[in-house]
């Protein structure tokens, strides 16, 4: 891992655009800031980077199920609005469901939880651990599976929290693209986690919501399921709108022909991207090459759950003399005794 000791910038990436003309007929939902009601002031840092600490805590753990923004996924029979945490380094969707165990029951975020009822679904069904897909999440046969039995969703982070329960099946409503600015409902059926008994910080009130909605690449990831049923293309776009974050979740082929993408790096568990330089007003920083490596003592990782952006003190400490360099008037403060802010205000 990269030593993540360093921040450079808080990712509220100043992007507008038109959101629904980027793709054409595939899934969209609206996704909000996890911390938009939050001062984003000198308060605010210790908070964000206590949230990216406590995520890559877990990013450590065998499964990973970072912290993001939230969407707004609905099941479909009786139809219900989850919130949950999108993550672009987790490979399944789990929700709190009915009679879960220290589960959280209100959230400081001023969203209403709600809890998934497997037993009032007329359309849910328990997944067996003799389906295909509990063979997917576990690699091969369930060990000890008798035919009937439940396929088991357990999850374990680096912190020590866990979060427990089975695999359900149900649909789930999203909304479709049929034309510019217009939508129009459509279902999936869907493998997902029902957490019924939680540990550790998962039941914690400051950030809770309703589950974790996983767009990994593996199989058992919604994007894959809803893939392999042919239902949408196997690509996702994130479309971030305004300074507050948020915007939309866009799964599906883009058709804006002036978008630039860069090629993630293959057989990797998470979103990975080659960094090949870092620039200053067109002039490369003199860095080792190996800090851009991609095996598991580096690389670049895109991650919807981080809060910050990151970079080790090899790059952090050369780029920050060399934008010093160019703007010698630059003033700096040093906020919460620990962070190297840019004193800077504008229009």
């Amino acid at each position: 891992m990269m030593d993540l000791r360093r921040c450079l910038l808080l990712l509220l990436l100043l992007f507008s655009a038109q959101l629904i003309c980027l793709v054409k007929g595939n899934v969209v939902f609206k996704v909000q800031h996890k911390f938009r009601g939050r001062v984003l002031g000198r308060s605010a840092l210790s908070a964000f980077r206590a949230h990216d600490s406590f995520r890559h805590g877990r990013m450590l753990g065998a499964v990973d199920l970072q912290l993001g923004g939230n969407g707004q996924p609905t099941d479909a029979a009786p139809s219900n609005d989850y919130h949950v945490q999108v993550d672009t380094g987790s490979d399944i969707l789990w929700v709190n469901c009915a009679g879960c165990d220290k589960c959280p029951t209100k959230s400081d975020l001023k969203i209403a939880l709600k809890q998934y009822d497997l037993q009032t679904s007329s359309t849910g069904k328990a997944v067996t651990c003799d389906q295909n897909f509990c063979s997917a999440m576990f690699n091969g046969p369930y060990s000890g599976c008798k035919v009937g039995a439940s396929c088991d969703c357990v999850v374990t982070y680096g912190d020590g929290s866990k979060t427990e329960g089975y695999f359900v099946r149900d649909y789930i409503k999203l909304d479709e693209v049929t034309g510019n600015l217009h939508t129009s409902s459509m279902n999936g059926s869907i493998a997902f986690g029902c957490s019924s008994k939680q540990s550790g910080e998962l039941g914690s009130s400051s950030e809770a919501v309703d589950g974790i909605l996983g767009f990994g690449q593996a199989n058992t990831s919604v994007l894959s399921q809803l893939a392999s049923s042919e239902k949408v293309k196997k690509i996702f776009s994130h479309c971030l709108d305004g300074v507050s974050g948020g915007g939309i979740f866009a799964i599906g082929q883009l058709v804006q022909p002036k978008v630039k993408s860069t090629p993630l790096v293959s057989n990797e568990a998470h979103y990975n991207v080659i960094m090949r330089a870092v620039e200053v007003d067109g002039d490369s920083l003199d860095l080792p090459s190996d800090l851009f490596g991609t095996d598991s003592q580096g690389g670049t990782i895109i991650d919807s759950g981080t809060t910050l952006a990151y970079l080790p003190d090899e790059i952090y400490e050369p780029l920050m003399e060399k934008v010093m360099a160019r703007q010698p008037n630059l003033k700096t403060q040093i906020v919460e005794q620990q962070y190297k802010c840019f004193d800077y205000s504008g229009k």
